[in-house]
């Protein structure tokens, strides 16, 4: 499936194509204002040779190589006209131009072209217009930093964290609580434990913009409470262009280290994906676990001698991250269609391995449960591809057809040494290891269309369909542990040996094998009717609005784990346990009476069988009642059965079926043209997800943890409400202050629930009600019209912060009263993110420098007397970049992230004081990844 997805999607692609042109190119400003023209064009005089001026007043008109006369024109201002400018093939000439407006009275004009949405001031333009609270980013801001993906983009915008450096947590609420669409359809979730959306997966050079709605509307999915995230992939072509970039990237402590932890490779491991060396054995097949039919001794024995024997990594040097993409853009015109196309392909090979201080502190007289030393190493590999087509019918009919396929896969091996004291006596040392590949094939298509109906052209039909396929493989998930009794002093050090479980268990001498594959197909649309407002014009209109989204979504997952386990307790052979691990599962040792047999420790849980159908209508009306007043707001109602059945058939399926009214309202007060008010307010809702409610166990090692669902789960409601100030100091500049509160009903959190003993228990629980409330504030300025300083001109500045506090009542009065001060679990109290940026596009300079910081975030919350929560503790990020060009096609970028390369510190809140203080003991991990280099260039074909 992977490899035809990929095939489909890469014979679609363009061939490349080169002329024997050059190009004009430059930028058309307004004398006043410095901004740029929009609608402006500029072209051969007395020809139709043109190109139109972009919304950042650029343009780009390729021309065959000669001398031409070249006019600068545009309604309501002065004509320029600059003659005897000289083409060279293959090379950009530069002219710019700043027009005057002309005394001339206008009437109202309408200009038809291609949107450009991912410029700076189009997306500061769009947040102005919008209807609802929301703020976002641009792919022109993004190119000006270092971020890779999209989870490194989001984290700049106010409000915004990523926790495990790919979830996204928005107004300190944690990824469950925020809802994700990728060009307006609901993304898929590759993760088994949580269904969101992994934004590490999707390269940031493919991004046009990313949206993020902080308040309700009935044409926004119902399910969130921090917010809707929409990214939008690049779509809309201006020219043909070829893009090539590549980029070579160190991480200290890591890159040229001879220590570097691998396991064995496939063959496709390069790609993404195991090629089969990782595969179950035959004998036991990928079917689901089936206590009906189950494996006899016979096939057991005969699976123990075809899985591979690989219990170590190999040690080898790490070279340098290599990151390429292709971006390739065509236009065609085929009559009076006007077709576009962007492509891009991107790939990665990286590369980290750092050191984490584990602890598990016990409650009561706070000793640990043991004191580890992990050295993690990870290598991924991604390969992703990007196919969008937009066909423009005439001007008020369009088409799109977008593609996403992405191919990730990880090699992960854990070696941890140290002590563990819940052993007894003076504990035992250890020196286990884990070796952990899995890959996420996700595949998202969607075919859409804008239709603007009837004479007048006052009713617009929009409508999506989409479909999107998820196939998540972890194969032989391989981890055993060793033990040696700590020596007392004066005596000798016992030899290490391999623990063996009498009955088999997923911490020791364990194979792992899991699949999930996710199925969602998706239509929606909606119809929006304009009617005479105040004047003609479409901002002064009535607008009433009708639409629906249904989703239909199928899971299947299965889990399966085997263990080598002594044959017989009488007569087992005790000498092979001081075998070394390479050589004690051997198959010469498998036998039944003296030696090891292959347990199966499966239990009919451990697989499930899961489908979800959403259908949801909504009607909504918009009123702008006076130049300076608007409304809109209406109802969403939304039907959804959720289902799920075990491989345990004594156990009932799990069903609910809800229905829910969503009300919204937003209003706006405009106290002139650069400063208005929102007010908005909405009910929302927040859904367990399938693995929350499947009651199956999953050891993560590298948390020594073990995961479990809860059936019980309820429906959370959430209500919200904002207010905020913005003011636009031109149109490519923004402050605003704003503030929020929430209220949750039902708020589910995960937790800890551990009783005894040194494996962290974590599940998840509702917790009878919470509040949310917090202050942001964001600026966008520049300089421009501040100085006539040449070099402070180019220099702009962006920063936004959050301060926000929550507070928790728990349903169980007990746990209440241990931890009876905290947050809700995953939320930040401040979140700070600057930049200064200094762009110098007639010398081919862009300089940045970034600085982020995330205040303490609940990690773990605590749900009994027998544990201590767990807070992730801030940590200072300094990011620096700087991109120079030399000539029209070549571009070279340095920059360093992490500059500081401070400690991650997760820490036991073992006061319960609802926070970490100098008074809290034990840190639960502690690790540093090192600073991030690279050097790259990009050609421009």
């Amino acid at each position: 499936m992977r490899l035809a997805l990929l095939g489909f999607l890469l014979l679609w692609m363009n061939g490349l194509a080169f002329g024997q042109q050059g190009t004009l190119a430059g930028k058309v400003t307004d004398k006043k204002t410095s901004e740029g023209v929009i609608g402006a064009t500029v072209l051969v005089t007395g020809t139709t040779q043109a190109a139109p001026v972009n919304v950042d007043g650029s343009y780009s008109l390729p021309l065959d190589a000669g001398t031409y006369n070249i006019t600068m024109t545009y309604v309501g201002y002065k004509p320029l006209t600059f003659p005897g400018i000289v083409i060279k093939s293959g090379e950009t000439t530069t002219l710019n131009g700043t027009m005057e407006e002309s005394a001339t009275s206008l009437t109202e004009v309408t200009v038809t072209g291609v949107k450009q949405t991912g410029t700076e001031v189009a997306m500061i333009q769009d947040l102005k217009k919008s209807e609802v609270v929301v703020n976002g980013m641009s792919s022109d801001q993004i190119v000006k930093t270092l971020d890779r993906d999209a989870a490194e983009v989001v984290k700049r915008i106010p409000g915004v964290t990523i926790q495990n450096n790919n979830f996204i947590v928005i107004r300190g609420l944690a990824e469950r609580y925020n809802t994700v669409l990728l060009n307006d359809a609901l993304t898929p979730s590759a993760e088994v434990d949580t269904r969101s959306f992994s934004f590490d997966i999707l390269p940031s050079s493919v991004i046009d913009r990313i949206l993020i709605f902080k308040s309700g509307a009935p044409e926004l999915p119902g399910e969130f409470g921090g917010g809707v995230v929409k990214v939008y992939t690049k779509n809309s072509v201006l020219e043909n262009t070829t893009n090539f970039s590549v980029s070579a990237w160190g991480r200290t402590g890591t890159t040229f280290g001879s220590g570097y932890q691998q396991s064995a490779h496939s063959s496709t491991d390069w790609l993404g994906f195991d090629g089969g060396l990782r595969k179950v054995p035959g004998v036991i097949g990928n079917e689901a676990y089936d206590a009906n039919a189950a494996l006899t001794k016979g096939q057991l024995q005969q699976a123990g001698t075809e899985l591979r024997n690989e219990w170590k990594p190999t040690l080898s040097t790490a070279l340098p991250d290599l990151r390429a993409s292709l971006g390739i853009t065509r236009k065609y015109e085929i009559g009076r269609v006007y077709l576009s196309n962007v492509t891009s392909v991107s790939y990665s090979n990286t590369h980290e391995q750092y050191s984490v201080l584990r602890q598990r502190l016990q409650t009561g007289n706070l000793s640990y449960s043991y004191n580890y030393n992990d050295l993690r190493s990870q290598t991924a590999n991604r390969l992703g591809v990007i196919h969008n087509w937009q066909a423009r019918l005439n001007d008020h009919n369009r088409l799109e057809f977008r593609n996403f396929l992405n191919q990730y896969g990880t090699d992960e091996v854990i070696h941890r040494t140290g002590i563990d004291y819940i052993q007894g006596g003076d504990g035992k040392n250890r020196d286990n290891y884990a070796l952990h590949y899995q890959s996420r094939t996700i595949y998202s298509g969607q075919l859409g269309g804008t239709h603007d109906l009837g004479a007048e052209k006052s009713t617009t039909l929009t409508w999506n369909t989409g479909y999107n396929y998820v196939f998540r493989d972890e194969p032989d998930y391989r981890r055993f542990r060793t033990g040696s009794d700590v020596p007392r002093p004066g005596q000798p050090a016992t030899p290490y040996l391999v623990e063996i479980s009498q009955r088999g268990s997923q911490e020791d001498n364990s194979s792992y094998f899991s699949q999930l594959k996710e199925n969602t197909y998706m239509a929606s649309g909606q119809l929006e009717k304009r009617l005479q407002g105040r004047d003609s014009t479409r901002a002064n209109q009535y607008k009433l609005r009708a639409g629906f989204y249904t989703e239909y979504k199928e899971r299947t997952y299965a889990s399966r784990y085997f263990s080598f386990t002594p044959g017989s307790e009488d007569f087992f052979n005790n000498d092979l346990r001081l075998l070394p691990i390479e050589t004690i599962f051997a198959p010469q040792n498998l036998d039944p009476k003296t030696g090891f047999i292959l347990s199966e420790g499966t239990s009919a849980e451990d697989s499930y069988h899961a489908d979800n159908t959403l259908v949801a209508g909504y009607l909504s009306a918009v009123a702008p009642i006076s130049d300076k007043f608007n409304v809109s707001g209406g109802v969403r109602m939304e039907y959804n059965r959720k289902f799920l059945r075990s491989g345990n058939d004594a156990v009932p399926a799990y069903e609910e079926k809800k229905y829910f009214f969503l009300p919204s309202l937003n209003a706006t007060y405009n106290f002139n043209d650069r400063s208005l008010l929102r007010l908005a307010g909405s009910e929302t809702l927040n859904r367990p997800e399938f693995r929350e409610i499947a009651e199956y166990s999953y050891f993560d090692f590298a948390n020594n943890a073990l995961i479990n669902g809860n059936r019980n789960l309820r429906t959370a409601k959430i209500y919200n409400a904002d207010l905020r100030y913005e003011f636009y100091p031109s149109r490519s500049e923004l402050l605003s202050v704003g503030v929020f509160y929430k209220k949750f009903i039902d708020a589910i959190e995960q937790v800890t629930n551990s009783t005894t003993g040194s494996v962290l228990q974590l599940t998840y629980q509702n917790a009878a009600s919470a509040y949310d409330v917090g202050v942001e504030v964001e600026a966008r300025k520049g300089l421009v019209d501040i100085t006539e300083n040449p070099f402070l001109r180019h220099i702009s500045f962006v920063l936004n912060a959050s301060l926000i506090k929550s507070r928790v009542t728990l349903n169980d009065t007990a746990a209440s009263s241990v931890d009876n001060n905290r947050s809700l679990q995953g939320q930040s109290p401040y979140v700070v993110n600057t930049g200064i940026f200094y762009q110098d596009d007639e010398r081919h300079w862009q300089i940045s420098a970034q600085y982020n910081i995330i205040g303490p975030r609940l990690q773990f919350a605590s749900s009994n007397g027998q544990n201590f929560s767990v807070y992730d503790l801030p940590r200072h990020v300094i990011d620096l970049a700087a991109t120079k060009g030399f000539g029209p096609h070549l571009d070279v970028r340095i920059g360093i992230q992490d500059l500081l390369n401070q400690y991650t510190r997760l820490y036991y809140d073992s006061n319960r004081s609802g926070g970490i203080s100098s008074a809290d003991t034990g840190s639960f991990a502690r690790y540093r990844k090192g600073q991030y280099s690279t050097v790259g260039i990009t050609y421009k074909f």
